[in-house]
């Protein structure tokens, strides 16, 4: 049987013959549909925020485990939760298939070892969550992360964010986010519609596991860290705002606070 993610979509016939103007506007309407296939697999993203959650606040650590664009996918985010957040580096961590060389270079071999495990385990602790995600659901290094890391390691939970419904993935995992994003413009091109998928549920399950872990305020990333010119302009008019103090009292507070927001915010050092 075809997989969906391989099939090739009837709207793509004649590709080669279309304008570009024509090809865009396929192409954005594709991208379109994305978000109503990740809409409905809310239910299944909801759960898998829970169990993230259960575990982080017990000091357990969220694990990315993905080959080629997936992979890359679990790594962006991932990156991005220090400096959003404020979090520790080690408590989110994307593994790729392949090492660091395979976020610049495609090393498509990769993800044919069943090999997952082996790089998830000197970094994986009891009662961490393991996310694997490959949009066929059939990448042997994923699935052996996923379907190994209960026996194995003790994993609280393993989750699966896949395009196959009907995949090994999908089977393995405790909770398996199946999203429907159709074929693709360009048959088996899974980094196109399913790589803007992953993105939106990786987005949707880390931030909305930092806002329930108590990593914000209300909608402001107060944990974020200004390491830049425009992440201390955002955080002086964060400071401004909330505490009702002028700019040049946020600046002097965020100063005598390390340029800690929240701190800067309370005018006190959080715990104190």
């Amino acid at each position: 049987m075809e997989r969906r993610t391989e099939a090739r979509n009837p709207r793509a016939r004649g590709l080669s013959s279309m304008s570009t103007r024509e090809i865009l506007e396929l192409l954005n309407d594709e991208d379109a549909t994305v978000p109503a296939a990740v809409r409905r697999a809310l239910p299944e993203i909801e759960r898998a925020v829970e169990l993230v959650v259960a575990s982080l606040a017990k000091g357990g650590h969220l694990f990315y485990v993905g080959a080629g664009t997936s992979g890359r996918l679990g790594v962006l985010d991932a990156s991005e939760m220090p400096p959003t957040f404020g979090v520790d580096p080690e408590m989110v961590t994307g593994i790729i298939a392949g090492g660091d060389h395979a976020l610049r270079m495609s090393i498509e071999g990769a993800e044919d070892k069943p090999l997952g495990i082996r790089d998830l385990s000197p970094r994986f602790r009891p009662g961490d969550v393991v996310v694997g995600i490959s949009a066929s659901g059939r990448a042997p290094y994923v699935v052996d992360a996923v379907a190994n890391a209960k026996a194995d390691l003790h994993a609280a939970a393993t989750i699966a964010i896949t395009f196959n419904a009907t995949s090994e993935l999908a089977r393995a995992a405790d909770v398996a986010i199946v999203v429907d994003v159709g074929p693709e413009i360009l048959a088996g091109s899974s980094r196109m519609k399913a790589g803007t998928a992953t993105k939106l549920i990786l987005n949707m399950l880390s931030t909305t596991a930092m806002v329930k872990l108590g990593r914000t305020r209300d909608d402001l990333m107060v944990d974020l860290r200004p390491t830049n010119a425009k992440l201390r302009e955002r955080a002086i008019r964060m400071v401004a705002a909330e505490a009702a103090v002028p700019a040049d009292e946020a600046e002097r507070r965020l100063e005598r606070w390390g340029w800690h927001v929240r701190a800067a915010i309370e005018d006190r050092w959080p715990g104190a």
